[in-house]
């Protein structure tokens, strides 16, 4: 049996100018809002061309299917999340600890207050989630873990790291969406962000004393 060929999510083509920015923007923007109301399984090019008020073949001129649309989406969430983390673990002037916990509040708020999107988007995965764009886009989050980890750890094992890294962003990951499924208060949030926290510091400075 052949082995299936992963999907085609590349876009056909970047916008490089300001009719084209405007196209792409718009269509983006009623992708979002087909996805938010319709769901996963109900969302197709048709509805997305005529909630944003162009032809499906000009949505095509960018977008070659569903799948590359919802990666999109998807891609620019990540992107966004990636940025805000960066900036949190880059922040020199902060002690490391101090950076990590403000990671995990930044994360855990960000998951809640997208968490219809993403709910969304989760459904979508399977759509996209094999395609090498998938695997280039999440890279980048772990690289800057990586990087910021080789700081709080610099005398440890590389292999160590690596374990400590892949440890942190799937707990993230994974609690982050499970916590977030659910409406949560600003306290609540605090509240499981400082215990998250503490949970990794603490991990982390047993590997120290190792």
């Amino acid at each position: 049996m052949a082995d299936r060929k992963p999907p085609k999510i590349s876009s056909r083509k970047q916008p490089k100018q300001a009719r084209s920015n405007q196209l792409v923007t718009a269509v983006l923007q009623a992708a979002a809002q087909v996805l938010a109301v319709e769901g996963a399984q109900r969302f197709t090019t048709a509805r997305v061309a005529e909630r944003a008020g162009v032809s499906v073949g000009s949505l095509y001129q960018y977008f070659p299917n569903k799948a590359a649309l919802l990666f999109r989406l998807q891609s620019d969430e990540w992107q966004q999340t990636t940025d805000l983390l960066s900036l949190i673990l880059k922040d020199a002037g902060k002690p490391p600890y101090e950076r990590l916990r403000a990671l995990v509040h930044a994360f855990l708020r960000s998951e809640c207050d997208e968490a219809q999107m993403r709910v969304a988007l989760n459904d979508a995965a399977p759509l996209y989630r094999d395609a090498p764009e998938t695997k280039q886009a999440r890279a980048r989050g772990e690289r800057t873990l990586q990087a910021f980890m080789r700081e709080m750890l610099p005398d440890t094992p590389r292999a160590t790291r690596m374990r400590a890294v892949d440890l942190i962003g799937t707990t993230l990951s994974t609690v982050g969406k499970q916590f977030s499924e659910s409406p949560r208060t600003l306290p609540e949030i605090k509240a499981y962000a400082d215990a998250m926290s503490d949970m990794f510091l603490d991990y982390i400075e047993r590997i120290r004393q190792t």
